[in-house]
Order: C-alpha cells, then structure tokens, then sequence
C-alpha cells in the first residue's frame, strides 16, 4: 500500500511540474519579443511603417483636408489685412510697405501650407534620426534567460505535492498576467504610430493658423504635439533600456518563482512607464 501510495503521489508531482513548466515555458519567450520589437517599433518612420495606411492618410491630408486649411488660411490672411489696416486710423496713416510685408507673409503662409505634409514628415525623420542614433548605445538585453526555468524545474522536483498545488496555481496566475502584459505593451507601442497618422492626417488645418498673432497658438501646439509625440519614441526606448537592466539583474539562485514574480512585477513596471511616456513627453515640449 505504502508503494502504491508513494507511486501516485510521485506521478501527481511529475503531473504537477510538467503543468507549471507548460505554464511558464514559452511566455516568457512572448514577451521577450514583444520587449524587443519596442526598439524596432519606434525606431521606424510612419512612412517605413505601413506603405498601405501612409499612402492613405497623405491622401486624405491632400485631398480632403487640404482645402479645408486653404480656407481657413485665406480667413486668416484677410482678418490680418483688415487688421493692419485698422490698426493705422483707418488708412489715414497707412504705409505702403505694410502691404509688401503682408503679401510676403501670405506668400510664406501658402508655400508652408502647400508643403505640409513634406514638413511633418521631416519633423519624425529628426526624431527617428535621434532614436537611431542612440538605439545602439542605451539598448541592453532583453531576453529573460532560460537558465531561471532550468533552475526552478530542479527546485520543484524537491518539494513537496501541497507546495506544488500552490505553485501550479501561481503558474496559471502568471500565465494570464503575462499574456495581459504582453498585450498591454502591443496596445502602447502600436498606439502611438496610430497617434502618428492621426496629427498627421488632420496637419494642414493647425498649420493654416500659425501666420497669424492671435490664432497662431494653434498651430503652435500642434508643432509641440508633433515633437512631443516624435521624441515619445525616445523615452519609451530609455524604458526599455532600464528594463534590461533590471532583468539581467535579478538574481535566480535559490528562490526561481521569486525571481519569475520579480520579472513579471518589472515587466508591470514598464507597461506602467511606456503609458506614462506621452505624458512626460509633452510636458517637455509644453503640447496640451
């Protein structure tokens, strides 16, 4: 009876380790690459990006919001003219050159507009340019190793069949926060180059305003925005630069399931900092 006793609480236990290490066994791999496209991600231009949903939104920038800023330039250029000439007591003391430097502003104001599109996308080649350039210095290595798998597998085959209950529920616990995270990070990064597309889309409308004193904040904010958003990128490449750090820097001897826990806890961290790095990011530039 003792053997046939000792029998089954040994294949309860193999049953027991093999389900945990199912559990564990290719999430982290999941998230290690997701972690690792981040880098790519942000480093790519909306128009690398997709070739499909750039030539949409230049399109609809071109050819249906457009004209709509033509309008509105063309109010702004006309409220300035009669301004200007209010201003001198009813062109009583009106100077000539004031209509020179009008017609040059307006001119100004209609080349930049007439460009736009070319305008922002220079304004993201700045900011990839930057993001390239230090993609090589602040990266580190992701990757959770597979040696704190191996190290816990040897942990579990010494314990008892009550501790590896309860470690096969954490494992089942760990497995939906993982796939959760794995998510999260997809949303966050995906997102912003959806941000992209949409200040890009809607471009030439703030930029119709910038000639003008009174309505330029306008236009003003957007070119914050732009950058704001462009050197998001940047912060969210430092994040994941910290989150190297810190993985590789989790000690996996003696405790494995601390340690998983650990990652996972680092890995909440960085999903809480990428949603915080629009946030930071405009504040740099002042963009509301």
């Amino acid at each position: 009876m003792g053997i046939l006793t000792e029998w089954i609480t040994e294949w309860l236990k193999g049953l027991l380790i093999e389900g945990i290490m199912g559990n564990l066994e290719g999430l982290f791999e999941t998230v290690n690459t997701r972690v690792g496209e981040i880098s790519v991600q942000v480093g790519t231009t909306p128009a690398a990006w997709n070739a499909g949903v750039f030539s949409l939104i230049r399109q609809l920038s071109e050819t249906v919001i457009l004209p709509i800023a033509g309008l509105i330039l063309t109010f702004v250029a006309t409220y300035e003219l009669i301004q200007m000439i209010l201003e001198k007591n009813n062109m009583h003391e009106f100077d000539v050159a004031n209509i020179y430097k009008w017609v040059f502003k307006t001119t100004c104001a209609i080349l930049i507009l007439s460009n736009t599109f070319n305008i922002v996308m220079a304004v993201f080649d700045v900011s990839q340019s930057v993001i390239a350039s230090a993609a090589g210095i602040v990266t580190g290595e992701t990757n959770i190793t597979p040696d704190m798998l191996a190290d816990l597998e040897m942990t579990l085959e010494t314990m008892e069949l009550g501790s590896l209950l309860g470690l096969f529920l954490q494992s089942f616990l760990i497995k939906f926060t993982m796939l959760a995270l794995n998510i999260f990070i997809f949303v966050i990064v995906y997102g912003r180059m959806i941000e992209i597309y949409l200040l890009t889309s809607l471009a030439p409308i703030p930029v119709a305003t910038l000639s003008n004193r009174e309505l330029g904040a306008m236009g003003q904010n957007y070119l914050r925005s732009l950058f704001a958003v462009g050197f998001q990128g940047m912060l969210i490449l430092v994040c994941v630069a910290i989150y190297a750090v810190l993985i590789q820097g989790i000690a996996t001897g003696g405790d494995p399931i601390g340690a998983i826990w650990g990652c996972i806890g680092y890995t909440v961290l960085l999903c809480f900092m990428l949603l915080k790095t629009g946030t930071i990011s405009k504040s740099i530039f002042s963009a509301h």
